[in-house]
């Protein structure tokens, strides 16, 4: 599967095959989120919920090595009437959505600063790696506004209710290492070895079969929304999906015969 060709802030890299790196690429402006961005955003990720094609991993992350994101473009924001505030809106919740809606695992590498929209784009991802210089906050109190895009309900499943509670209402900025301690950040690494790392687990999740993967992140994803129950008959329909693919049957062979399985996503 092939990126479109029309992205303006998005670089879009494929280190190998299935696997894409995503550069949020305004370096010159702390990689601060505009309309152009979220529109490639939603360009980029909206058709990953159905059609993944080949594609197997995303690692999302911001160019250079001061920021992930540094949020929304508040020089673009500046005089926008309250109708085209809305508007612009629209297309950034949009964006932020297509990331939770991908079928297709995402993880982002918070190599520098993320607030504001930059962490909640963060938090859209299914889980975070970040460099021990990485920062994080969401400010938006501060400049009259509220976190719009996830913020509110992805930092409270990440870190609980109270502390997201904190961390909203106060908008102070915390570290990595703070966000690794209340469940925010999976693992803090030193800047250098922040994209290896990271680049590592996508490989690992690659290789395994996509189908299974994919139906593994559905389960989860879904069924936390719900009760238990529920979430027990969304596991088992996401189960059953698997059974009759060519991976399920070479995964068994594979293991028999002492070998890596070739998984096809079929």
């Amino acid at each position: 599967m092939k990126p479109p060709s029309t992205l303006r802030t998005l670089k879009v890299e494929e280190p190998e095959r299935g696997l894409w790196v995503v550069t949020f690429n305004r370096p010159e402006v702390r990689n601060a989120i505009n309309t152009a961005t979220c529109e490639d955003l939603r360009e980029l990720f909206g058709p990953l919920a159905f059609t993944p094609g080949d594609l197997r991993c995303i690692v999302v992350t911001g160019a250079g090595d001061k920021a992930f994101s540094a949020g929304g473009d508040l020089k673009e924001r500046d005089g926008m009437t309250d109708e085209a505030w809305r508007l612009q809106h629209a297309i950034i919740e949009e964006g932020a959505y297509s990331i939770i809606n991908c079928s297709v695992p995402v993880i982002a590498a918070v190599n520098g600063v993320a607030a504001g929209g930059g962490c909640e784009i963060a938090l859209c991802c299914d889980f975070i790696y970040a460099s021990s210089t990485a920062v994080f906050a969401q400010p938006e109190v501060m400049r009259g506004i509220m976190p719009g895009a996830g913020g509110t309900q992805n930092l409270p499943r990440a870190v609980g209710e109270r502390r997201a509670k904190e961390l909203v209402l106060s908008g102070k900025p915390f570290t990595a290492q703070q966000a690794y301690e209340w469940g925010m950040v999976n693992a803090v690494y030193e800047p250098a070895e922040l994209m290896p790392r990271t680049l590592e687990m996508a490989r690992t999740i690659a290789g395994n079969a996509p189908i299974a993967v994919r139906q593994a992140k559905k389960a989860m994803h879904q069924g936390l929304q719900t009760d238990l129950t529920s979430g027990l008959m969304i596991e088992v329909q996401a189960y059953e999906r698997m059974i009759s693919t060519e991976d399920r049957h070479e995964g068994v062979r594979a293991f028999n015969e002492k070998r890596k399985p070739q998984f096809k996503g079929r």
